[in-house]
């Protein structure tokens, strides 16, 4: 068995995403729900990165998508030379009640560093209870079953809008993939049904995913990887 020094950073991760444990420890009383941050992500990767001789930094970026300011964070684990890389997004407020705009700009941070965090560390999709993506789901699972079932077959699964952040994120793994097997394992990641991440929506031929995938392809294959 490989020991740290002799693990490169592909299996480094590997081990990391195995071994790590993040659940949601922290409570909102207002809304009734768990949920994680970054930092308590931090607090649990931490050990198993020096476990592993990991190197992880986290950097921040204001970004223009569109007409909206997003801040743009991207999660780094380096080793031996080698990087991988997480990127998150988080849409700015125009203001938010009890906050300055310096406050405004930290919560989007922590929603963005987490999100990137997740990525780089396979995090699992559920969803928290503090976006927009998770009460839509919710509401859609609530208006069907208030609805008179009108077969006996099994009612489709209801898929709620896909967000701009989380389309964003697969876009930037998409334009991360090194090789064609890599690009491969990420649609199939997004696309394939069954897969915890998939979404109709990232089929869909004129969405910023599919065309990023398709992009990076023809680069790929240009350079014969």
């Amino acid at each position: 068995m490989a020991t740290k020094e002799e693990k490169g950073l592909l299996e480094s991760l590997i081990a990391i995403q195995k071994k790590l444990k993040a659940p949601k420890d922290l409570y909102n009383k207002f809304g009734n729900y768990k949920y994680r941050s970054a930092e308590s992500i931090l607090e649990a990767v931490k050990p198993l990165l020096a476990e592993n001789g990991v190197l992880l930094t986290i950097t921040d970026e204001i970004v223009m998508i569109g007409t909206r300011y997003y801040v743009k964070s991207i999660a780094t684990a380096q080793k031996d030379g080698d990087m991988r890389f997480g990127v998150g997004y988080a849409r700015e407020d125009d203001s938010k009640k009890g906050m300055d705009g310096s406050q405004v700009t930290g919560a989007s941070s922590s929603y963005a560093r987490k999100y990137a965090l997740n990525g780089l560390f396979l995090i699992d999709d559920t969803k928290d209870a503090d976006t927009d993506e998770y009460r839509n789901q919710q509401d859609g699972v609530t208006k069907k079953d208030k609805q008179p079932a009108q077969t006996s077959q099994p009612a489709p699964k209801p898929y709620p809008p896909l967000d701009s952040e989380a389309e964003l994120l697969a876009e930037s793994e998409a334009n991360q993939c090194n090789t064609s097997a890599e690009l491969t394992a990420v649609w199939n990641k997004y696309t394939k049904q069954g897969s915890m991440f998939y979404h109709p929506a990232y089929g869909n031929k004129n969405g910023i995913f599919f065309k990023a995938v398709a992009t990076r392809g023809q680069q790929l294959k240009a350079e014969g990887k």
